[in-house]
């Protein structure tokens, strides 16, 4: 199976990808096929795009060791695929690589990509009728999220450690702070652009690209604009367009010219929470955790954290919501056994 090159902010290579080989499932499936896999991969957002194009391409290499041609599947062979699916266990450097059946939200994931796809290969005629639509994939629901949400000290540990005598530490300052008090992913803090971070003449705002198209305005508080001038101040003068966050140049503790990614984003996250001696199994999004929680431990309602957070649904705002956790906690160390 082809392997899918490494992604970069902006590539938009990865849109289309024209100049790379097509799966031979696909390619034989005849003009239509390849323009409703191309449309497919342009409708997508840039989160999911490299997710469901990998699921696609393992798909494809799926009915090749079959022996199915594009237009022979049906719902039976989507159904023993999802069921079927497996993921790789990582094992150490010279063992042979294991497997085990894939979670319930993969095969959901999987799922949903077929979905997508057939159904533009049926708006283009490649297909007659849609055969993942009447699949029905794996029962999933969770009422709390895996992601752990930083404590309320803790937070303020970690902005506190930050050594702010140089141009990097002014940098992660700022970066951390916008993560904790506008509650944004990494993949949009690290697009953010000069233009992006912007006043009225009487308070300061920030313009968020986030996932799906979303565009999100979020007021800047007063402490995290001292923060963010901070920062300004000692970074390189900078032209509308240019990205705000810097990476480093070497190991001097200067800035570059080039702008960070998400991935530097969590990097440096790590590194700060190593330095700080906090667990580094925390990530960038138990900053949106630990905000939405500290939120609603406060009082303000749901409907108003869930449009803070950028959430269509409030489901999925409660998953933020790590008070549950702390008052069964507190339940069980009540038990007098």
């Amino acid at each position: 199976m082809e392997q899918l090159p490494e992604r970069r902010t902006g590539d938009s290579s990865l849109r289309l990808a024209t100049d790379e080989p097509l799966p031979l499932v696909l390619e034989a499936a005849g003009p239509n096929a390849r323009f409703a896999y191309e449309e497919f991969l342009s409708e997508l957002a840039e989160n999911s795009l490299i997710a469901y194009r990998r699921a696609l391409f393992r798909f494809f290499a799926h009915l090749e060791d079959q022996g199915l041609e594009l237009r022979d599947v049906g719902p039976k062979h989507v159904r023993s695929y999802i069921q079927g699916l497996q993921a790789t266990i990582r094992t150490k450097r010279g063992e042979e690589p294991r497997t085990k059946p894939a979670s319930k939200p993969t095969k959901k994931l999987h799922l949903a990509a077929l979905r997508h796809f057939f159904d533009k290969a049926v708006q283009r005629h490649a297909m007659l009728l849609n055969p993942a639509l009447s699949v029905r994939g794996p029962k999933h629901s969770v009422t709390t999220g895996k992601t752990k949400g930083l404590g309320l000290r803790q937070a303020r540990k970690l902005l506190k450690s930050i050594d702010v005598t140089t141009p990097i530490g002014l940098r992660d300052r700022a970066i951390i702070a916008t993560l904790l008090y506008t509650a944004a992913r990494r993949g949009a803090v690290a697009k953010l652009r000069r233009k992006d971070f912007h006043t009225d003449g009487r308070q300061h705002y920030f313009e968020f690209d986030e996932k799906g198209g979303k565009q999100r305005t979020i007021p800047c508080r007063e402490d995290l604009e001292r923060y963010m001038n901070a920062y300004l101040e000692v970074a390189p003068p900078m032209q509308p367009d240019d990205p705000v966050f810097r990476t480093a140049r070497g190991r001097n503790q200067e800035l570059a010219d080039g702008g960070i990614t998400g991935d530097d984003v969590l990097r440096m996250f790590k590194r700060r929470l190593k330095a700080a001696g906090l667990p580094t199994t925390f990530s960038c999004h138990s900053c949106r955790k630990a905000t939405a929680t500290n939120l609603l431990e406060q009082g303000v309602e749901l409907a108003d954290v869930q449009n803070f957070l950028g959430h269509a649904d409030p489901r999925t705002t409660k998953l933020y919501d790590a008070r549950e956790m702390t008052v069964t906690r507190n339940l069980v160390e009540r038990i007098g056994i």
